[in-house]
C-alpha cells in the first residue's frame, strides 16, 4: 500500500510505502512505477486541489 500526494496538475509529488509487501524489491518497484503515473487531480468546484490517496499495489508473479 502506497500513500501518494498529488499536486494540482495530477503529478505525484511524494510517494511512500504505507504498508510494506514484506519484500524490499517489490516495494521499490511499486514506488518507481507510481512515481511515473499521472492522476486526475481532486477538484473542489472547478478548481483542482492537492490531495493524498492510498494506492494498493498488487503483484502477480507468473512463470
Amino acid at each position: 500500500m502506497l500513500m501518494v500526494e498529488i499536486n494540482q496538475k495530477g503529478m505525484p509529488v511524494k510517494v511512500e510505502v504505507k504498508q510494506s509487501s514484506g519484500y524490499q524489491l517489490l516495494d521499490q518497484a511499486a514506488l518507481k512505477a507510481v512515481r511515473h503515473w499521472r492522476f486526475q487531480p481532486e477538484r473542489r468546484g472547478d478548481m483542482p486541489v492537492e490531495s493524498r490517496v492510498a494506492i494498493p499495489v498488487r503483484f502477480r508473479l507468473e512463470e
